[in-house]
C-alpha cells in the first residue's frame, strides 16, 4: 500500500508553480469586486500582491480605462487566470 497515491507525483504542480509559469503573460485578474483586469503579469509577492503592465480595466464586461503599470492589493484578488486572448484582439 506504500505506493499508492504516489502515481504522477513527479510531475505535480503547486499554485506557486504555476504564477511563476504565468510571469511576463497575459493575465486576467478578478477581484472581489467583480472588476477584471486584463495585462502582463509583471511580478506578485507572497501576499498576492500583483504588478500588471499594459493593464485595462473592465467593468461588466466593457473596457473602462486603460494604465500603463498597475498595482492591486493581494486582499482584493478573487482569482489569477491565464488569458485566452491576446490584448491586440480586444482591440
Amino acid at each position: 500500500m506504500s505506493g499508492t497515491g504516489e502515481k504522477g507525483s513527479a510531475t505535480t504542480k503547486t499554485p506557486a508553480d504555476f504564477l511563476k509559469s504565468i510571469r511576463g503573460r497575459p493575465v486576467v485578474v478578478k477581484l472581489n469586486s467583480g472588476v477584471d483586469y486584463r495585462g502582463i503579469l509583471a511580478c506578485l509577492d507572497g501576499y498576492m500582491n500583483i504588478a500588471m503592465e499594459q493593464t485595462e480595466e473592465y467593468v461588466n464586461g466593457q473596457l473602462k480605462n486603460k494604465y500603463g503599470d498597475a498595482f492591486i492589493r493581494g486582499n482584493n484578488v478573487l482569482y489569477i487566470s491565464t488569458s485566452k486572448r491576446t490584448l491586440a484582439e480586444g482591440a
